[in-house]
């Protein structure tokens, strides 16, 4: 009886080494195989990780290629709209200078006659009025009607240069001058004096002669020598020789109809 009891456990401890010993092959392989489809599915799931990034990356692009083009289309339709506004508003500011020049054409066909007329009427006022720098003004008078014949001066340049004729002829009104020229009758130069467009006298350099320009005869007629200080002094103030002061001139009296 006591014999059995100890055999059992002997017998048992056989048969668990026994196992034991067997086993470790067993484990090893299965771990390593577990090991191995364990790395294979974390290269996989590293593939696929790096397969989501990059489509998220591509994903990021095309999402901000969206939006740029988005904001090009409506910056674009802004400027669309915007043009097609001044191309409207252009359009528009054609047919009016359509219209203006067709007005234009119409306004010149009346200015040119009256330009006309009025240098007419220039020539006219020069021959009628008293001859100081008679050359001068005659020859403004020519430019003018010359210039009328000219198609590459505009019609606003030729209207101005003669209401410029015109405003110099009537600044003669309201100033006094002092001027050498020569006198008509002999060719002699003389100094002339002006006073506005009333009077016209002259002398010569050594003052041996004082004379003047009759209006009621129009004719250039010597005066008495008594005018001959008179003169001297008018023409010394006229070139600022001197300080202004009273002069007896021959200013011609007012006609009286017969």
């Amino acid at each position: 009886m006591p014999t059995r009891p100890i055999a059992f456990p002997l017998l048992a401890w056989l048969a668990i080494s026994t196992l034991w010993l067997a086993a470790p092959p067993l484990c090893a392989a299965g771990l390593e195989s577990a090991v191995q489809l364990e790395q294979a599915i974390n290269d996989e799931a590293a593939g696929s990780q790096e397969r989501v990034s990059a489509l998220a990356r591509q994903t990021q692009d095309l999402l901000s290629e969206y939006r740029s083009v988005v904001r090009e289309t409506e910056a674009l339709t802004v400027y669309n709209d915007n043009l097609e506004r001044v191309v409207i508003d252009q359009r528009d500011e054609i047919q009016s200078i359509n219209r203006q020049l067709a007005g234009l054409e119409d306004t010149n066909r009346d200015v040119v006659p009256l330009m006309l007329a009025m240098i007419d009427t220039l020539a006219r006022i020069v021959e009628a009025d008293i001859p100081f720098r008679i050359t001068e003004r005659r020859a403004r008078v020519q430019r003018l009607r010359d210039m009328m014949d000219q198609a590459e001066v505009s019609a606003s340049e030729k209207y101005r240069q003669v209401m410029e004729a015109y405003q110099t002829e009537l600044e003669f009104g309201r100033t006094t001058e002092a001027y050498p020229d020569r006198l008509p009758t002999t060719g002699q130069t003389v100094d002339f004096l002006r006073v506005g467009r009333t009077l016209l006298v002259y002398q010569t350099s050594d003052q041996s002669v004082t004379g003047w320009f009759n209006p009621a005869s129009r004719r250039f007629e010597v005066l008495p020598d008594r005018y001959r200080l008179q003169v001297r002094d008018g023409l010394a103030i006229a070139k600022n020789e001197r300080a202004p002061d009273l002069v007896t001139l021959p200013v011609p009296g007012p006609e009286t109809a017969r």
